[in-house]
């Protein structure tokens, strides 16, 4: 098998690593991006497709009592759990309701709100460079009501992070919503939507057009098995043996089965989640992602139709797909929206990687010279990931970061 020589191999192709290689082939290096299969088509491929502007707060594990209950009997929309996984979750989970404390979780967000604040910014230059500006659609998205205690409560969040950290929002009345979406549910009372967010029509394409950027900046995209690596840094793909100085693991949900093999303990969970595609009945058109805010589910207009997004489920790593979120508020999604049949052949299924302090690991392997780490973004691994491409490649040139990097650290745990 041939030999061939870079810089850095990235491993893990989705939007993360491929922002990684995009960063470092800008600054340089010979860069080689090593994936099983092409770019996007994991995790990446199957998420609501917005740049969180105002998520200045990861999402927190719920503290409420009477919700804990009703996530307990396993019939809510917004949580399924498998029953035999909780065992082995039950400490990160653990470590997770501690960390979401409100005290503890304001001072995640003091963090955490300065790789937010530059998410749509960097997005918009990366897709700029990469003559994908027309992916990204500047007009924010919304969160919908049914009643006025969700509203109330909602709005007050809205004007916490607007004070505390300059969030965008504008208050809609019924009739306002209606002239912005006028074939949603006319019993709603109304929405919040967040104007400095941009949303995605096509999360797999954006991921493939920074990839295609990456390589006419002269990168490598290759399919290869990351657990070939070895030998400082060396990982063998379809075309030889990738040889490099430096490694980068973006590998998502399958981060720490990797690191583990080299002696890293990280706390990473995974939270599962669905999607399926919808036409729309004649005549109807859908022009913001929707939050359905009191019954767990999303609906967002993509390139292929309406995209239906499920909440989390908690289950052990290689368990069988079941999609049982989906169909429970498929029904109700058809109130919302007249949506169409089913366009998908079966449910699309993907992991988000999770911290127990809901902040992303990115920078150095404390035991491994020219080891990196970039993953546990969450929910958040499509806002975060130019910008973690964009400090990761900072630190590994020696320039000064965007951002304090101090505290995503992976020796903090």
């Amino acid at each position: 098998m041939s030999t061939m020589k870079f810089d850095t191999v990235v491993l893990g192709a989705g939007i993360v690593g491929v922002c990684v290689a995009v960063h470092l082939q800008k600054r340089g290096q010979r860069v080689a991006l090593v994936d099983r299969k092409a770019p996007g088509n994991e995790t990446s491929f199957g998420n609501a497709g917005l740049i969180q502007r105002e998520g200045v707060y990861p999402y927190a594990f719920p503290r409420e009592l009477g919700t804990l209950m009703r996530y307990a009997r396993n019939r809510s929309p917004e949580v399924r759990y498998h029953a035999n996984a909780m065992l082995k979750a039950a400490p990160f989970l653990w470590q997770y309701w501690r960390n979401s404390h409100p005290v503890k979780h304001a001072a995640i967000a003091r963090s955490y709100s300065t790789l937010i604040e530059h998410c749509v910014s960097e997005h918009r230059s990366l897709a700029a460079d990469a003559g994908a500006s027309a992916l990204l659609r500047p007009i924010g998205w919304m969160k919908v009501f049914r009643t006025e205690a969700v509203r109330d409560s909602e709005t007050r969040l809205a004007e916490q992070w607007h004070r505390e950290y300059g969030v965008e929002f504008e208050s809609l009345d019924a009739a306002s919503l209606q002239q912005m979406e006028p074939d949603l549910d006319r019993s709603l009372i109304g929405a919040l939507r967040y104007t400095a967010s941009d949303s995605v029509s096509d999360p797999n394409a954006l991921v493939t057009a920074y990839a295609e950027y990456f390589e006419q900046l002269g990168g490598r995209c290759l399919i290869g098995d990351a657990n070939t690596l070895r030998d400082h840094w060396q990982v063998d793909t379809s075309a030889g043996t990738v040889v490099a100085s430096s490694a980068v693991v973006a590998l998502g949900p399958w981060s720490d089965q990797f690191s583990s093999r080299l002696g890293y303990r990280l706390p990473l969970g995974t939270k599962r989640g669905y999607h399926m595609h919808y036409g729309a009945q004649p005549g109807a058109r859908l022009n913001h992602p929707v939050l359905d805010v009191e019954r767990g589910y999303l609906l967002a207009p993509m390139a292929k139709g309406i995209r239906l997004t499920t909440g989390a489920e908690i289950a052990l790593h290689d368990a069988p797909k079941t999609p049982n979120q989906l169909d429970a508020v498929e029904p109700t999604a058809r109130t919302l929206f007249p949506l169409a049949g089913r366009l998908d052949a079966e449910p699309w299924m993907g992991r988000r990687p999770c911290t127990p302090d809901m902040m992303p690991i990115i920078g150095p392997a404390a035991n491994h010279k020219g080891l990196w780490f970039a993953f546990g973004h969450a929910h958040h691994g499509l806002t975060l990931g130019p910008v973690t491409g964009r400090l990761i490649a900072e630190m590994m040139t020696g320039e000064e970061t965007l951002v304090d990097t101090r505290p995503f650290r992976a020796d903090r745990f």
